[in-house]
């Protein structure tokens, strides 16, 4: 898609007024009246104001070792912040859908971490995901996308949607969260909390907060995308370093990242979570940065206090959550009663493929063959094609409906798969008992696998072997060689 993406990440289809509270563990977060807010309201930048490129340019170099590597880091960063000049990050201000705020602790604000808010009406459109359809995502849905039976008495409104930014992508004892993302639904909102670390000293009471946030809320379901191996392990651990118990370990857990690759592998280069959006949702995610940029710009931001580093990691991590849902959002809804409407038209053939994928995966082997009738009703690759072929035809062989089995063979026979000639072969051999037939399709499959496939050279020699001299033994009517 091209042109109007932009313009389609958020079309509001009712603007969202400025929320006063938000009720979080059980108590009401209200603005102080001198408190500063993380945006101006008009689109002028998160926090601290933004430093000038001059002043960024006047910079002392790094002195610590691998200086050099961290000076081209940062001529990276520079010439995209500098590219950004005048610019706001259209999850936070331009869409105008919600407000981000600094969460004041009992004496105003907690010394070394932030809470930012941000509040989108489930009215609200995230590109081709209108987000209240989260709400109506039944735990049958969720439970075969999840493989996870656990879902089947829960939904979305209950469910923690989860996001960290990390001091490092390997993980580790020594890896910090220093961004927790958490989404959730609450009052006809879909809401972000970020847990922004200011000082790496006040990971503590950081944690202890969010602990508290958990407590208060009840959460009865996880939502993350590559959560079950990085995020929930690395909190986890965090959590036991601080002597605290993390309440959403046990809980069901969705980790979209296996669902989203059966859905969308065969039509995607990438299922990174940015590609899905723009590929699936038509996001435009502008401005945004390389996970591998993150832990550097947090570094430097402790070392030089400038805000503007962390600006572009805070949109990330709210893009991710806004992702996330969408493409949750988007995968249920290929398996809703009336999927052709759910995301906003008819049903790409290649995604009816990838949920008959889904469906396979948990046995559902009927459906799964009726979305695969479905998907080949529709435009597929040459190569998808063939494979929802060879599947259909397994089903048949599986239900012993030979004839329609047989005529998906005969079909992908002249694109020369292999597998096609030794079944037919099998096929006339044993169920229709035509010698000659068996005979002639092992002798083209040889012709075929000769040079190619070892496998097939050898499999199709030994039958042609066999069906010749049963062929005459039949004419001789002497006994026939035993089967092989």
């Amino acid at each position: 898609m091209t042109g109007d993406r932009r313009d389609r990440t958020l079309m509001p289809r009712q603007t969202i007024t400025k929320t006063e509270m938000l009720i979080v563990a059980g108590t009401s977060l209200k603005m102080p009246p001198n408190s500063s807010k993380m945006g101006d309201g008009n689109g002028h930048g998160l926090g601290r104001p933004a430093e000038t490129p001059e002043k960024r340019a006047g910079r002392p170099p790094p002195t610590r070792p691998g200086g050099a590597d961290l000076a081209g880091h940062r001529d990276r960063g520079r010439a995209l912040d500098q590219g950004k000049a005048g610019k706001a990050y259209p999850s936070l201000q331009d869409r105008g859908q919600a407000e981000a705020r600094r969460e004041p602790g009992p004496e105003g604000r907690r010394p070394g971490f932030q809470v930012i808010e941000n509040h989108y009406h489930v009215d609200t459109w995230y590109g081709k995901a209108r987000l209240t359809a989260g709400l109506e995502i039944k735990g049958e849905v969720l439970s075969l996308l999840g493989r996870d039976r656990s879902f089947l008495d829960r939904d979305l409104n209950s469910a923690l949607f989860i996001d960290l930014e990390t001091t490092g992508l390997s993980g580790g004892a020594g890896t910090v969260p220093f961004l927790i993302g958490a989404g959730f639904y609450r009052e006809e909102k879909f809401n972000i909390l970020q847990f922004f670390l200011e000082d790496l000293g006040a990971e503590p009471a950081m944690i202890h907060d969010f602990a508290a946030f958990l407590a208060g809320t009840g959460f009865r379901s996880v939502v993350s995308y590559n959560g079950k191996v990085f995020d929930l392990p690395l909190l986890e651990g965090r959590f036991v370093m601080h002597r605290k118990a993390l309440a959403l370990s046990g809980l069901p857990h969705l980790d979209f990242l296996f669902p989203a690759r059966t859905l969308w592998s065969h039509k995607q280069e990438s299922c990174r979570l940015c590609e899905l959006a723009r590929d699936i949702l038509e996001v435009e995610r502008e401005e945004d940065i390389p996970s591998a940029e993150i832990p550097w710009r947090y570094f430097e931001y402790l070392r030089t206090r400038d805000f503007s580093l962390i600006e572009p990691v805070l949109y990330h991590n709210q893009e991710d959550l806004l992702s996330l849902l969408g493409v949750v959002i988007a995968g249920a809804g290929l398996f809703s009663d009336d999927a052709d409407r759910s995301g906003g038209g008819a049903v790409d053939a290649m995604d009816w493929f990838g949920a008959a994928k889904v469906l396979e995966k948990t046995g559902d082997h009927d459906r799964s063959a009726d979305f695969i009738r479905r998907a080949l009703a529709g435009r597929l690759t040459e190569k998808v094609e063939i494979e929802a072929k060879k599947k259909l035809a397994a089903y048949f062989k599986r239900n012993q409906d030979w004839e329609k089995a047989a005529g998906l063979w005969q079909e992908m026979a002249p694109l020369e798969q292999l597998f096609c000639f030794r079944e037919l072969a099998m096929y006339h051999e044993h169920r229709r008992k035509d010698l000659r037939a068996a005979a002639d399709i092992a002798e083209r499959g040889l012709e075929r696998a000769a040079g190619v496939s070892p496998f097939y050279e050898a499999d199709f020699s030994h039958r042609l072997e066999r069906l010749r001299a049963k062929l005459t033994a039949q004419k001789n009517k002497g006994p026939a060689p035993e089967r092989g």
